[in-house]
């Protein structure tokens, strides 16, 4: 397959294909945890699949492109939660092939091209099996400067150089109207790549046509939805929303922190020293320069973005692969290696996995553990690396749980996802209510919890209007407004069924203020844990006072 003067770059062609395909569709063929957060991906992707319209039937502090492939994955596969998966699967293809198109247009060499996309799937997209729209602001922005690239450097034609200009405008600003953040800074990085064309080639046409692309399709966009309160739910900065850029906390989480970041400035700084000091020859050569430029831009990227995307804390990951691609890029002596040793190959790619083999291995754990039947209990009487410290007395099932003990819920919506015993009863008790059963399409329903999905398994109606958020995060997704209108429909008992969930630890992240006007006007009549691992959380379910007997009477059919 590999020749021994050199590698045939077909075979890597297909080598990188084979492992960007391959290592995202294996989330096909796995169980999942319910996951942290889901609820979100679900809602929000829910609601377009009915048809809803953002901003007019629900208010959002971004735009809604995270959510259209979700959406349109619903329309195909349904709206399980397991479709999200999918969904995640087709993302991540994407992805990988930007990337790879990315490194294609800077010509770099082939066989570290294939070692960098080997870096960028184990790294970042395969570390992504749900949709998140901090991901997903990444993926766009790839995508889009991956056609901005092949605007500069593959395309001939002035046709196809028009048209990719124009796919990276609409990419770009679909980064944008996914996160704003990651989003804008990617409009940094495509600009600062077109100005520094233009000056080099002293053609500006193309700048000047890419703002005019953006602008227009930012306008096409935005415009249908002012009606409908967008100035307000959009997030720049502006009252009732909080700025999320703090430069304070930039630089304190760079220099405390962003350990891999520094290490990679430190060997690219190093590296362009020769090249800025012959500075007429790396500024005419537009791959080179270009590619430094964009490598430094994702850097900077990656450090603001751990501030303003801050949880998880993994989010700005996606750095690796570019320092990757330029750092082996400049070795010369590597280079020669892996142009002329087939073992040279299959070693790098073998010592990558083991870099990254934390990855995989956490999932890769749970089978080996079932497999082998590895006992999961500890003996304290014997000391070794995992009994060395006694366990914490404040610790329970509830905040360090158990996860071998999971269980699948019966209702089709969540097939494929496991959670807590109690999640699942309390679940069952809901759909399997005689009362729900037979009005669920009738009733009223407010669900401040994690079980968003509950709304087809029930086939109650989702609250739609412009002043409806779609999650309840207060400060960030909600505000006093909304808060003042749920209160006051909780005192006129307009809802039939409310479902709260209760997190101590989390500042309200559904409003505590709902769940005591919820406790003073309404019946609880049911409680469960909710689907998270590492913390608290209680399900509360409530009732108006008028329909307290009719749940009670037909709890257990």
């Amino acid at each position: 397959m590999i020749s021994h003067m050199g590698v045939q770059e077909k075979w890597i062609n297909r080598l990188e294909w084979i492992i960007i395909i391959g290592f995202a569709i294996i989330p096909l063929f796995m169980n999942f945890p319910y996951r942290v957060n889901i609820f979100l991906s679900w809602e929000g992707a829910y609601r377009l699949y009915l048809g809803q319209i953002p901003y007019r039937d629900f208010g959002l502090p971004m735009g809604f492109g995270f959510w259209v492939i979700p959406a349109l994955f619903f329309k195909l596969f349904g709206p399980y939660l397991i479709t999200l998966v999918k969904a995640q699967v087709f993302i991540n293809i994407i992805s990988g092939l930007a990337f790879r198109s990315i490194l294609i247009s800077l010509s770099v060499n082939p066989s570290v091209r294939l070692l960098s996309v080997l870096v960028y799937v184990i790294s970042y997209s395969f570390f992504n099996f749900w949709p998140w729209y901090d991901q997903s602001v990444i993926v766009f922005e790839i995508i889009g400067l991956a056609f901005l690239l092949k605007h500069l450097f593959q395309s001939a034609e002035l046709k196809w150089k028009l048209i990719h200009l124009a796919l990276s405008a609409v990419f770009l600003f679909w980064s944008f109207f996914t996160k704003q953040d990651g989003g804008g800074m990617a409009l940094l990085i495509a600009l600062s790549i077109l100005f520094y064309h233009s000056l080099q080639t002293g053609k500006f046409r193309y700048l000047i046509l890419f703002c005019i692309f953006y602008i227009v399709i930012a306008l096409l966009v935005i415009l249908p939805f002012l009606p409908y309160g967008f100035a307000y739910w959009f997030n720049y900065g502006q009252p009732p929303h909080n700025a999320r850029l703090s430069l304070y906390d930039v630089v304190d989480v760079f220099l405390g922190e962003s350990t891999w970041i520094k290490f990679y400035l430190f060997i690219i700084v190093v590296q362009l020293i020769p090249k800025i000091s012959s500075w007429k020859i790396f500024y005419n050569d537009p791959k080179e320069f270009i590619f430094a430029l964009l490598t430094l831009g994702i850097l900077a990227e990656a450090i603001i973005f751990q501030v303003t995307s801050y949880t998880p804390p993994d989010n700005n990951i996606f750095f690796h692969a570019f320092a990757f691609a330029f750092i082996f890029s400049h070795l010369p002596s590597l280079k020669q290696a892996l142009s002329l040793n087939a073992f040279a190959i299959v070693a790098a790619m073998i010592c990558i996995l083991l870099w990254w083999s934390a990855t995989g291995w956490k999932y890769t754990n749970r089978i080996v553990r079932k497999a082998f039947h590895i006992n999961q209990e500890l003996n304290y009487n014997i000391v070794s690396m995992h009994t060395y410290m006694l366990p914490d007395p404040s610790d329970t099932l509830e905040t360090n749980p158990d996860m071998t003990t999971w269980i699948f819920c019966k209702e089709p919506i969540f097939k494929g996802i496991y959670m807590p015993v109690s999640t699942a009863e309390g679940v069952n008790r809901l759909i399997q209510n005689a009362w729900i059963k037979e009005n669920g399409k009738k009733l009223k329903v407010l669900n401040m919890t994690e079980l968003t999905p509950l709304a087809e398994a029930i086939g109650y109606r989702l609250e739609t209007g412009s002043n409806i958020p779609l999650w309840y995060h207060k400060g960030v997704a909600m505000f006093d407004s909304q808060i003042q209108d749920y209160q006051s429909k909780i005192q006129q008992h307009v809802y039939d069924l409310v479902m709260f969930e209760y997190i101590p630890r989390l500042n309200n992240f559904y409003p505590f203020s709902i769940r005591d006007e919820l406790y003073k006007y309404y019946v609880p009549v049911d409680s469960f844990s909710g689907p998270r691992r590492g913390m608290y959380s209680m399900i509360e379910v409530f009732v108006s006072p008028e329909n307290k007997n009719s749940y009670l009477s037909n709890n257990h059919p």
